[in-house]
């Protein structure tokens, strides 16, 4: 009887485990709980803006090796649009200050000597203090391995670290740090040139997936939520979802691609994350000046990153637990006096929409970190995937490709 691998979860992780698999001639039953695949990285309409929008900003680099080997698979690459050279647009807003970071192409990094290609105020030396984080051990938070106060920190470190790990720098792992920092920056410019999904998520990562499944013949469902899995010995036999029992067969596998909390409902025993940080993502229904760049760093505001889209600007406040009780209003009237500040646009606040994930992805702090299973469990033949498994990167996009790479990888016994 011909085998099947049955996916619960259809967010990057599990469309991304789905298609390498469908890549190599496999059987693929997708399951949704939500009417949408997506997860935390979609595209919808947005009936206050009448706009299409994506649940959150996010920016990929042209370092993110599995994301774009995703997009290429699923025929999305040149849905990830960016500069041809690595260049990121800060403003300092409490001085007006305007800069942009330019990084050269190779791995030596003869930027930092450039007045012009670096922090204004910053020195060659000053660089040298992110050193620490690459030497760190795994126990060790940011604040343990460099110093985290200063201009550079506050125009560079502080803002970057902060964006890649959704926690304050100072109380989150050195080890994830250093891990974004490898493939990025130190591999130089070439490997941080800025990518974003200017026509949305969904067409970039989402629907792409669906059809090439489709196409290949792949069995998707929404509203399926799986209730409980069933087991005997060291297998998983069967998957019950509500009225619904999909028995496995003999060579039948499982890779469970829920978020953390839906998986350690499911699997006994099974530790996972329990310390999560927020995301705050505000949409602006005005197109861009001409000019705009596509990204903005905005240091000493609230406002923490800048998205230039056609029809929106949009930005990105992470780490956002503090912001969870502030009203949409109030908040959308502070970011857009930013916004205005900082783009020359009228003060007068355009049509809005405040998104608040209060559960945007696990603290990437030590201690989270080592909360983090493996893909393999001690079902032979049941596997994870999801941001939050031991990828060894914090939880992004391209954290989760690579452990729907990883579970795929388990599946097809070349792990």
């Amino acid at each position: 009887m011909t085998e099947t691998i049955h996916i619960v979860g259809a967010g990057v992780a599990g469309l991304s485990c789905a298609i390498r698999l469908s890549d190599e001639g496999k059987r693929v039953a997708l399951y949704e709980s939500a009417r949408m695949a997506g997860g935390r990285c979609r595209s919808y309409y947005d009936s206050a803006l009448d706009l299409t929008i994506d649940n959150g900003n996010h920016l990929l680099l042209s370092g993110n090796r599995a994301a774009r080997d995703y997009a290429g698979r699923i025929g999305a690459a040149e849905a990830l649009v960016g500069p041809k050279e690595c260049v990121f647009d800060f403003l300092d807003t409490r001085s007006g200050e305007r800069w942009k970071l330019r990084p050269n192409a190779s791995r030596i990094p003869l930027w930092i000597f450039a007045k012009d290609r670096g922090v204004p105020g910053a020195g060659p030396l000053d660089y040298l203090g992110v050193l620490g984080i690459l030497r760190a051990g795994h126990e060790a938070t940011i604040s343990d391995a460099m110093r985290c106060s200063g201009n550079l920190y506050e125009r560079l470190w502080g803002p970057v670290l902060l964006a890649a790990l959704n926690t304050e720098p100072r109380e989150a792992s050195a080890a994830l740090a250093a891990a974004v920092l490898r493939e990025t920056l130190a591999a130089g410019g070439d490997a941080c040139r800025p990518m974003a999904a200017t026509h949305g998520l969904g067409p970039a990562f989402v629907e792409p997936a669906l059809k090439t499944l489709a196409a290949r013949g792949a069995e998707v469902r929404f509203g399926a939520r799986l209730r409980k899995i069933g087991f005997d010995g060291d297998r998983a036999t069967k998957l019950m979802f509500g009225d619904e029992t999909v028995g496995l067969g003999e060579n039948d596998r499982i890779v469970l691609a829920t978020p953390p909390w839906a998986a350690q409902e499911l699997i006994p025993d099974l530790i996972v994350p329990d310390d999560f940080r927020s995301i705050v993502n505000a949409h602006f229904k005005i197109a861009p000046r001409r000019g705009q760049p596509l990204l903005l760093g905005m240091v000493g505001s609230l406002s923490e990153w800048l998205f230039a889209f056609e029809d929106r600007l949009s930005v990105t406040i992470s780490g956002a637990d503090r912001l969870m009780d502030e009203s949409r209003e109030s908040l959308a009237e502070r970011i857009w006096a930013e916004v205005a500040a900082a783009t020359g646009l009228a003060t007068e606040i355009p049509q809005w929409q405040i998104v608040k994930e209060r559960r945007a992805t696990f603290a990437a702090t030590p201690r989270q970190e080592a909360r983090r299973p493996p893909a393999v469990t001690r079902w032979s033949n049941l596997f994870l995937a999801g941001d939050w498994t031991a990828t060894g990167l914090p939880a992004t996009i391209e954290g989760a490709v690579r452990s729907g790479y990883k579970a795929a990888a388990h599946v097809l016994g070349t792990e």
